[in-house]
């Protein structure tokens, strides 16, 4: 007799699959398994009081968590745990002494905050070692209410096992899923320029009353994404690389990362004005055809993405390669017309062409058609120290008041002292709260604290509902231990995204891990005044301690954004003379003129969150950072066109004007950083060669020049206002 066996349905395979591919799964399954097994051995034990510090310690390491490879995730874990082991015996040494403790606090915090200036992995290890010294005065103080003597380092000793616990398991998943996070990475960066291919669309549909300076706002705004995006991929895979020859599939997500980089340069062009296009080709389908293009770009872009996550195969999509053609057709007809465009708009139209094809051979293949070249071409630039000599020079440079974290490492560690003060005056037992929240809450921009303010009061006080509700449905301890897992499984899926939620989750967790060892009603009345308590202090200290207002630093900002542009134009220029290489420096200047300007957008994004008298620009600054990024597009039609140029007059005329329009930016970047007004620009020479390149180069360069005078005067604008 035949048995039938029932197959799952395919809707529950997809979204298993799905799950499994989401960003956060890896991550929320380790914290899964880590909270789960401490909870389970202390249960088994019969020592539940112990589990507080140890789940405390595991959420320290995860937080603490970076996407290294095995190896350096290695002595990532042992410098991390050297530093909690340092950190909690320290606490526990200094908490029976509040004047040692009260001057030992602010000393250690400002020394951390500080250490993050060596690279982004110190900067996680000190974040989370602050973050580990105030779990261990909460579990002291746990430990002293419930009666419990764990000895003079019991609960440091507690901390670091569950630390250990969560980097032993950090390590293992790291070992087993080396490409999980490369993968990951990649698949954020095709999404991010998804997003941006769809802003970039918007710009081509010919209708009337379309504001393209504010479509040019938001695609800065997109590009800051883009950046962020591929600075993470950079990070993940140097560290998979290191010092060897790429090989197996790291070599395929570094073929992916530099085809990422052309499509970026690519998509950013700008060869003509929007404004212009739209006008000319009004009565025509050929930009309506572009806008397609561009989104079905977008669609096989986030189809990269999926496949990345899901590791399934790359399928090809038709309807692009029919839009490609469309396209074709439309510029093929309008030369066709008795009256057709003029030569500058064709010639405009025939490198969008081209760029659209270069995107559409990148996007549809599983591996780019051709990589990087063994040697200068395939290599990254690692951003983390060398030695201990530069990470101290990295340190030593930022001891100074205009630096911004220098700033918040001053502010953060006075705002932690008076939190300390109050917590003695106020109330003893459960204060060390208000230190919690003042740590998490304080960030090194007023947009960004005021922000984090609004979601951890919001989010304290929904998981303090959630947790009354808790114990009244489930006054049974053993009953609420699977829903504590939970909610800290939860804090990990939300952090990043949704942080009311997030902190919503660790408040039940706190509630029902107190409950385990005690009354969980007790603890409930002393979190929500601690947390009022943590943020009216880092409200002081926002406001009090060095503000770091964004207005002060916008002349630099802008200053830096055309400086890294001239640096830009003048490398994309030396391969007109020697020939197109995507070589080391060439990246670094192109990524350098896309950091600049996502700095300035992340800029304008934080001082938009300040109070108004400290704002400057209002909508003439929108405006520059539009025409700054419209400035960094004709720069990338530039670069995405590059080829050598024969020797003769028309090598002799692009590199005498591109001279002088890299002059020009960097004369605007010294007027804005001292104050001084900008010289006036001469007109570029007219070429009368019949060489076709350059005269689009030229033609680029004529439309940077004007960028550069719009830009001189939305400054003026800016500094007036």
């Amino acid at each position: 007799m035949l048995m039938r066996v029932s197959l799952p349905p395919a809707s529950l395979i997809d979204t298993w699959r799905r799950l499994r591919g989401s960003d956060r799964f890896a991550e929320c399954l380790r914290v899964l398994l880590g909270l789960g097994g401490v909870v389970l051995y202390c249960l088994a034990e019969g020592r539940f009081a112990d589990a507080i510090p140890a789940l405390l310690g595991v959420i320290a390491c995860a937080l603490a968590e970076t996407e290294d490879h095995w190896r350096s995730r290695l002595v990532t874990l042992l410098v991390t745990l050297a530093c909690y082991a340092v950190a909690a015996g320290a606490v526990q040494l200094l908490l029976p002494h509040p004047v040692l403790f009260a001057l030992g606090l602010p000393l250690a915090t400002f020394a951390l905050v500080m250490l993050g200036a060596a690279s982004h992995r110190y900067a996680a290890i000190a974040g989370s070692t602050l973050l580990l010294s105030v779990y261990t005065m909460i579990a002291a103080d746990a430990a002293a209410r419930s009666g419990a003597h764990p000895g003079v380092f019991g609960e440091s000793a507690l901390l670091l096992g569950g630390a250990a616990w969560y980097g032993l398991l950090s390590l293992l998943w790291s070992a087993l899923s080396p490409q999980q996070a490369v993968r990951h990475a990649l698949a954020r960066t095709f999404d991010a320029l998804a997003g941006y291919l769809e802003s970039k669309a918007a710009l081509f549909a010919p209708l009337p009353g379309v504001d393209r300076e504010a479509l040019q706002q938001d695609l800065a705004m997109r590009n800051e994404k883009v950046v962020q995006a591929l600075n993470e991929t950079r990070l993940v895979l140097i560290d998979r690389i290191g010092p060897r020859r790429p090989s197996g599939p790291t070599a395929e997500r570094l073929r992916l990362y530099f085809a990422a980089q052309d499509i970026h340069e690519r998509v950013s062009s700008s060869h003509y004005p929007y404004d212009a296009l739209a006008e000319a080709f009004f009565h025509s389908d050929v930009l309506f055809r572009c806008e397609h293009l561009l989104r079905r770009h977008a669609g096989l872009c986030r189809h990269r993405a999926r496949t990345l996550r899901l590791r399934t195969s790359l399928q090809v999509d038709g309807t692009a390669r029919a839009a490609l053609n469309d396209v074709h057709d439309a510029i093929d007809a309008l030369r066709m017309q008795s009256a057709p465009p003029t030569t500058q708009l064709l010639q405009s139209l025939d490198a969008l062409l081209r760029n659209m094809e270069a995107i559409q051979a990148l996007l549809e293949h599983e591996q780019p058609a051709s990589g990087p070249v063994p040697g200068e071409e395939s290599a990254l630039q690692d951003p983390g120290p060398g030695n201990l000599a530069e990470a101290w020079e990295r340190i030593r440079i930022q001891f100074t008041p205009r630096s911004f974290r220098f700033r918040h490492a001053l502010r953060l560690a006075l705002a932690l002292l008076a939190g300390y003060a109050v917590l003695r005056v106020v109330h003893p037992l459960n204060g060390y709260w208000i230190l919690l929240t003042t740590l998490l809450v304080c960030q090194p921009s007023y947009g960004a604290t005021r922000r984090r303010l609004l979601q951890r009061t919001a989010g304290t006080l929904a998981g303090l509902v959630a947790g009354w509700a808790a114990l009244r449905l489930l006054p049974f301890g053993p009953a609420q231990v699977p829903l504590l897992i939970v909610a800290g499984v939860v804090f990990f899926a939300a952090r990043q995204r949704r942080y009311t939620l997030a902190t919503a989750a660790i408040t039940l967790f706190v509630v029902l891990c107190f409950n385990q060892v005690g009354n969980g009603y007790e603890v409930m009345w002393p979190r929500m005044v601690d947390t009022l308590i943590g943020v009216a202090i880092t409200a002081l200290a926002i406001h009090l301690v060095l503000p770091d207002w964004q207005g002060r630093r916008l002349d630099q900002v802008m200053a830096d954004t055309l400086r890294c542009d001239a640096r830009y134009l003048a490398r994309i220029l030396a391969q007109y003379a020697e020939g197109r290489r995507d070589d080391l420096p060439y990246r670094i200047a192109r990524r350098d003129a896309h950091n600049a300007d996502a700095s300035l957008s992340g800029v304008l994004s934080n001082m938009l969150r300040e109070p108004g008298r400290h704002r400057r620009g209002g909508e003439a600054l929108l405006r520059f950072l539009g025409a700054a990024h419209v400035l960094l597009s004709q720069l990338s039609a530039l670069g995405a066109n590059r080829q050598a140029l024969a020797a003769g007059h028309a090598r002799e005329a692009v590199q005498a004007c591109g001279a002088r329009t890299v002059e020009a930016l960097e004369q605007l970047a010294e007027a804005l950083e001292t104050n001084e007004p900008a010289p006036l620009l001469l007109a570029l020479p007219a070429y009368v060669g019949g060489d076709e390149t350059a005269r689009l180069v030229l033609g680029q360069l004529a439309l940077i020049q004007a960028q550069r005078e719009r830009l001189a005067e939305l400054a003026l604008e800016v500094r007036d206002s």
